[in-house]
C-alpha cells in the first residue's frame, strides 16, 4: 500500500450470521466443553471452511472499515481479519502486514482472556471502544498486538498472530534482524512478537485508534480479492478450560499459507 493513506469506501454488507461473544453455555465450568470420546487431540484438530463466495467480490470494499466494523463479535471480525492488513508509517518508513493467522478471545466469559478476571490497568483498552489496539507485554518479554472489538466494555479483541510483509519489506527484515534471527521473508511476521517486530509496535502504540484512516496505524481490506479457505483449531499458548478445542476453536488462519505459525500446547495458562 506504500506510504499512502488507504481511502474510506462505503461499508459492505457481509453476509455471515452473528455469533455470540460468549462461550457456549456452561463454557465456564471446570468440565464444560469436555471433548468427545474419538475426537482427535487439540494439535491435530482444525476445521476448514470454504473459501468466500464470488459474489462478496461484486460490492466496494471499505479500504479502512470505520469503528462500527469493529463493534461485531470477537470471532465474526476475526474471520473477517483474515487476508486484511495493517499498516505502521514511521518516520523510516511504511510497513504493510497482510494478516494469515488471528485468535478471537471473548473478554468476561472467555477464561482465556485477559479480561477473564476483570478490569485493570494492563487491560483497560479491551473495556474501552472498538477499533483500538491493546498491546501487551508478554512474559515481560516480547509485544503481542490485539484489536479490540464488540461493544464498550465486552472486553473482546483479536489477537493478530501472523501475517506477511506485503510493503516496507527492507524495513521489517531490518527490525527483526536487529532483534534476533530471521531466516526467510516468510519468517518476518510468523508468529505474534516477530509481528509486533515487523510493524515496530510496542506498548507505545497501546489504545491507538486503527480505524482512523489518517493515523499512523490502520487496519484495512479489500473484500474483492478471493481469500482461500479459513481454518480452525485451538488457541495457541492457552490452557485449561479457555484451551480446549471442543469450546473454544478460536484460532483461525488462511489455509496452506507459509507465513501461519506451528501450534504449541500450553502447559500453563500464559494469556
Amino acid at each position: 500500500m506504500g506510504s499512502a493513506s488507504p481511502s474510506r469506501r462505503a461499508l459492505v454488507r457481509t453476509s455471515v450470521r452473528p455469533t455470540p461473544d460468549r462461550p457456549p453455555a456452561g463454557g465456564t465450568s471446570r468440565h464444560a466443553g469436555r471433548r468427545l470420546r474419538g475426537r482427535p487431540p487439540p494439535s491435530q484438530e482444525a476445521h476448514v471452511t470454504e473459501p468466500r463466495s464470488r459474489t462478496d467480490l461484486d460490492a466496494p470494499a471499505p479500504d479502512v472499515p470505520a469503528r462500527g466494523w469493529f463493534a461485531r463479535p470477537s470471532l465474526e471480525v476475526a474471520r473477517d481479519l483474515l487476508g486484511a492488513s495493517i499498516t505502521h508509517r514511521t518516520p523510516e518508513g511504511s510497513v504493510t502486514v497482510r494478516l494469515t493467522e488471528v485468535e478471537a478471545y471473548a473478554g468476561e466469559h472467555d477464561p482465556g482472556s485477559h479480561a477473564f478476571r476483570g478490569r485493570s490497568e494492563r487491560n483497560r483498552a479491551m473495556f474501552g471502544e472498538p477499533g483500538h489496539l491493546y498491546v501487551y507485554r508478554h512474559l515481560g518479554l516480547h509485544h503481542c498486538v490485539n484489536v479490540v472489538c464488540g461493544p464498550v466494555g465486552s472486553a473482546s479483541a483479536v489477537l493478530l498472530r501472523a501475517g506477511e510483509v506485503t510493503d516496507g519489506v527492507e524495513l521489517a527484515r531490518a527490525r527483526r534482524l536487529a532483534a534476533g534471527v530471521c531466516d526467510s521473508d516468510r519468517q518476518i511476521a510468523r508468529g505474534p512478537a516477530r509481528l509486533a517486530v515487523a510493524l515496530g509496535l510496542d506498548l507505545a502504540h497501546y489504545g491507538l485508534d486503527v480505524s482512523d484512516e489518517a493515523g499512523d496505524v490502520v487496519v484495512h481490506r479489500d473484500v474483492r480479492t478471493l481469500r482461500p479457505a479459513i481454518a480452525t483449531g485451538p488457541r495457541v499458548g492457552v490452557s485449561g478450560d479457555g484451551g480446549d478445542a471442543s469450546v473454544y476453536p478460536w484460532r483461525l488462519w488462511l489455509t496452506g499459507d507459509p507465513t501461519v505459525s506451528a501450534y504449541r500446547p500450553a502447559t500453563r495458562r500464559t494469556r
